[in-house]
């Protein structure tokens, strides 16, 4: 079990005057840990500006640019020890909330963070429900609700620079319970278990294309390799993480309703990107995913309702909800598939959900476009016959009627 020491001495920090966003510094040299880190503190404090770094001169480089609301910083990293950036944090400021993260628990590593006056030690491996619950505590209300942003346009704006985390109903028990059998499961069994949970899913291809990227140069495209990639322990990690984010789950009736519907459509539109795949002849699992993803932009435009009702007081009106998702989802969805790391061809098959271009588009971006088509229920519209002949499909089953009715 982790060490959490903790100091109740730094518990009122705020964002400084003129700030429009909470500004998080996180220091690891481990990438997983890292992504981790950023997930549970995206999930404490949402619409944060979260900066990672791994070696400790460009921390301390970024630091003197821009200080931050929030440092959490590893000891031992590369180029240097945590404490020196905890130095230069202290210089500016004795308010900043700071948390070292380390996998030295011995009594003398902790005096020795403690005496340049941390916020609190936690030793690794931590308990992700337990560090969520201490930045709760560390960071206060008023930090993260961004009194510099006031109306729904600059909410919106503000996600477009920020991490994003979609909403979602993963269950934190149900994660515990998975995490009392991770010995027992595989990265089939979790794509398997995860496999209508966009948010989760675009968390785990999110992390493991962060990693695969830096360590080969290679793409993740589907959740079974994603998870293959982190592993089953850091996955689950990553869920509990998810689950504790109370302002991923929707409370404003209208808002969850409409999150429903988007993802029902998003399902679809999977499921008939994946019966059209096995029908070309393709792999289906990359033409799921995408589909999987392609509400992610209507997703996270509810979310910004969501945060911008708790800080008003006022539920939307329909008629908001369906302005802001006409005018922001995609703006926010182009952001997040980058922010994400999803490959090239992910997110184009993404965007072929929407739109195709009149020249050079590719068999597989057919696929996405006649899927979300016939998810529509406009199977009979001529731009999904014309798709249809396209592909082959039409033709195809036109042909296995007749012989059926010759026979």
């Amino acid at each position: 079990m982790a060490l959490l020491w903790l100091c109740g001495m730094c518990g009122d920090a705020a964002p400084r005057a003129g700030k429009a966003t909470m500004n998080v510094l996180i220091v690891d040299d481990d990438e997983l840990i890292g992504d981790l880190l950023e997930t549970v503190v995206a999930s404490a404090c949402p619409g944060a500006h979260i900066q990672i770094f791994t070696l400790l001169q460009s921390a301390l480089r970024y630091w003197q640019q821009q200080p931050a609301d929030l440092v959490i910083t590893d000891w031992n990293l590369p180029d240097g020890s945590g404490l020196e950036l905890i130095r230069a944090v202290r210089k500016t400021s004795d308010s900043i909330p700071v948390l070292m993260i380390s996998g030295r628990a011995d009594r003398e590593s902790i005096l020795a963070a403690a005496h340049l006056g941390i916020s609190g030690y936690i030793s690794k491996p931590f308990q992700v429900d337990a560090l969520h619950k201490r930045l709760i505590e560390l960071v206060p209300a008023s930090a993260i609700q961004h009194s510099g942003i006031s109306t729904l346009d600059e909410k919106m704006e503000a996600a477009c620079s920020s991490a994003i985390q979609l909403p979602g109903q993963i269950d934190t028990a149900e994660v515990l319970m998975l995490m009392h059998k991770d010995d027992a499961l595989d990265a089939g069994m979790l794509a398997e278990q995860w496999k209508r949970e966009p948010a989760l899913i675009a968390k785990m291809l999110d992390v493991a294309n962060s990693a695969s990227f830096r360590r080969s140069g290679t793409s993740v495209k589907t959740p079974r390799e994603a998870i293959s990639v982190i592993g089953v322990s850091m996955a689950l990690n990553q869920a509990l993480a998810l689950s504790l984010d109370i302002a991923g789950k929707l409370a404003c009736p209208p808002l969850a309703e409409r999150a429903r519907l988007e993802q029902e459509q998003a399902l679809r539109i999977a499921e008939s990107a994946r019966a059209l795949a096995q029908k070309i002849g393709d792999s289906p699992a990359i033409y799921y995913t995408a589909g999987l993803l392609s509400r992610s932009g209507e997703l996270a435009a509810l979310k910004v309702l969501q945060n911008h009702c708790d800080q008003s007081g006022e539920p939307p009106e329909l008629e908001q909800i369906d302005s802001a998702i006409a005018y922001w989802a995609e703006k926010l969805g182009n952001r997040i598939k980058v922010q994400w790391h999803l490959p090239l061809d992910l997110r184009e098959l993404i965007g072929a959900v929407y739109f195709l271009s009149k020249s050079n588009v590719s068999r597989s971006k057919l696929v996405m476009r006649a899927a979300a088509l016939l998810a529509a229920e406009q199977v009979e519209g001529l731009e999904c016959r014309t798709l249809l002949r396209r592909l082959g499909i039409e033709h195809r089953e036109k042909g296995q009627d007749d012989a059926r009715q010759q026979s």
